[in-house]
């Protein structure tokens, strides 16, 4: 086993590679639609995704692609306006569209991008926190996703694992009386760091221990088998990365 040490800001963009490559996404790339919903890991997947199609992303601010997001509190975000999702049809990026906009039109066979809060890896599921009464993002693609088979991949980091699974985590967050944000168990198919490793060279990655100082915070030491072509692929890959 040979151990890597991958952080925060690697994760995200070793996640977006690995996502780029994932036979749903390159499916709904080719025939149909995939909707990036705004956020910090998809910030990097829709940019990568973009730029693979060929267009031009320099303008877009992906700075400031997200919704909610939880910083120091001695930190302010500004105004700057919210740049919309990210909705690409038959390959085609377009432009000033939400998940909001195009929810209704999306069917079988169409896929929506869409990050975690929560990560319960033993069983690979997911949560998302909701502040907005109406379930925010989340209620309109679970329409989607319940209601017309339309796929859910989750891009998520390993630094949001949490130890006790979503389900059990949303009955207490949600019960009366409590305070705070709300925790909603997201119906699709989780991928990570350890997903990415394993698209993108064949090798296998598990994760051994975490933590880190100086920049490190929330980095993760990442075991990894497999032949030896495959140990160098991951060594490149995370070269790339940095």
């Amino acid at each position: 086993m040979n151990l890597f040490f991958v952080t925060v800001q690697q994760g995200k963009r070793l996640i977006a590679k690995g996502v780029a490559r994932h036979h749903a996404v390159q499916r709904a790339l080719k025939k149909g639609t995939l909707v990036v919903v705004a956020g910090t890991t998809n910030a990097f997947v829709a940019k990568g995704i973009l730029e693979s199609l060929g267009e031009e992303t320099r303008d877009f601010p992906f700075h400031r692609f997200f919704r909610g997001v939880t910083v120091p509190s001695k930190v302010s975000l500004g105004a700057e306006k919210f740049p919309g999702d990210v909705v690409i049809k038959k390959g085609k990026w377009v432009k000033g569209k939400t998940i909001f906009d195009v929810a209704e039109e999306l069917e079988e066979g169409d896929l929506i991008l869409k990050g975690a809060n929560a990560l319960y890896l033993p069983q690979r599921q997911a949560g998302v926190l909701i502040g907005h009464e109406k379930a925010g993002t989340m209620g309109v693609i679970l329409q989607a996703v319940v209601g017309r088979r339309v796929g859910l991949l989750i891009p998520v980091g390993l630094e949001k694992r949490v130890y006790t699974d979503i389900l059990t985590l949303s009955r207490q967050v949600n019960s009366t009386g409590s305070k705070g944000p709300r925790l909603l168990p997201a119906p699709g198919e989780v991928f990570t760091e350890i997903d990415a490793i394993l698209t993108l060279t064949g090798a296998k990655a598990e994760l051994v221990a975490a933590g880190g100082a100086f920049g490190a915070e929330g980095g993760v030491w990442l075991g990894v088998e497999g032949k030896r072509e495959q140990i160098e692929a991951v060594e490149n890959l995370l070269v790339q990365v940095e």
